[in-house]
């Protein structure tokens, strides 16, 4: 099969899953092109069925200073679709993704273009419901072939909020286990020296993900618990999180990674994860924990209570509530049978539900459905 694959390039989830979807893809024997803006960041893979193509948005007075991306998208859609012959369309994030992929569709009157949107969250929970693009993000979502959800929780959010009748078929993340694990690795102790346990936190560092809050849990933890935090990522809440820890004396105890190549490596070596979020459409960080016999710790808010088992895999507790995370993290780091125990069920759920091998055939089961 011949897929285009439209995404944005970024750390975000969205893109992550995007990238990894091609790449499996791909190795499964499929015909990939990704078009975007830029390199997606999780696409250092060589294969010889990827292909990257750029979208480039020429620049002219009239323009300024909001080029039309959108435009450009579309354009270059309907162009590799045309003389790549793909098959279908499968666009992430439906904000101004899904319109990109109408216009295509129009513009490539003679021959049918399929096209898949896959929602993610805050195209639906937060941008898509702005009055400025709650009409078209609810008309991307009705012109689109096919709509997939990453977790039932932002499947009823997107019913709810947008009243469409579209039907949404629920495919969450999925994440490679071969990739993903456990590394006991002298990685782990480039950041705590023995003795120490070490906290991890990945994300965009948006208000969304309370980055505050995981400051302030790991301050709790360190004063039972000799520890120190990785954050990995980056985002607008970076700077205020370094200030914080620069005026708590926290600096030598936290470790601002930004966005590291080898994520795995980094995420495989702590001993808790950490997740407080406002809210997460589905948690692929912690996915990507739990594959790595790493047990999470987070907010009992959106789709993570479909990844993290309550009790078995890890604890989540109310947004906000510092003082109940900070306890779970020193119950789990002082008692080393109960880190394995949810570690190794970690591990097995991602193994076994979310594998990238059962997950992957799904969207190509619903790619040939689409076009029959």
């Amino acid at each position: 099969m011949r897929i285009g694959i439209t995404c944005y390039p970024t750390f975000g989830g969205s893109g992550v899953v995007a990238t990894e979807l091609g790449i499996a893809l791909a190795r499964g024997g499929d015909d990939v092109h990704f078009i975007s803006y830029q390199m997606p960041s999780r696409l250092s893979v060589l294969h010889e069925r990827v292909r990257f193509h750029e979208v480039t948005v020429t620049p002219y007075p009239l323009f300024d200073p909001y080029p039309p991306y959108t435009l450009a998208l579309a354009t270059k859609m309907a162009e590799v679709a045309d003389y790549e012959k793909l098959d279908i369309l499968h666009v992430h994030y439906a904000i101004p993704h899904a319109i990109s992929a109408h216009l295509a569709r129009e513009i490539l009157s003679s021959r049918k273009l399929h096209f898949v949107t896959t929602l993610h969250g805050t195209d639906i929970t937060l941008v898509g419901r702005d009055p400025s693009y709650l009409p078209i993000t609810r008309f991307g979502i009705e012109v689109s072939d096919g709509v997939t959800a990453v977790s039932e929780w932002l499947r009823v959010q997107t019913a709810r909020n947008f009243g469409t009748n579209k039907e949404i078929e629920v495919i969450p993340n999925f994440v490679d286990p071969a990739r993903f694990r456990k590394h006991d690795s002298a990685l782990s102790h480039l950041f705590s020296s023995s003795g120490e346990k070490l906290l991890c936190h990945v994300s965009n560092f948006r208000p969304v993900k309370r980055i505050m809050d995981v400051l302030a849990v790991f301050e709790r933890v360190t004063r039972t618990i000799p520890s120190r935090l990785v954050m990995i990522g980056d985002g607008p809440e970076r700077s205020v999180a370094e200030a914080f820890c620069r005026d708590h004396g926290l600096r030598e105890k936290v470790f601002f990674l930004g966005n590291v190549p080898n994520l795995e490596e980094v995420v495989g070596a702590a001993d808790v994860f950490l997740l407080p979020s406002e809210a997460e459409s589905f948690g692929m960080a912690a996915l990507e924990a739990m594959a790595s016999e790493v047990p999470v710790i987070g907010s009992r808010a959106g789709g993570l209570p479909e990844v993290v088992v309550e009790g078995e895999t890890g604890y989540l507790l109310p947004v906000g509530d510092i003082e109940g995370m900070a306890a779970r993290a020193v119950e789990i780091l002082s008692n080393a049978d109960l880190q394995r125990r949810l570690g190794r069920n970690g591990r097995d759920l991602a193994e076994g539900k979310f594998n990238v091998n059962r997950v992957v055939p799904r969207y190509r089961e619903f790619y040939e459905r689409v076009i029959g």
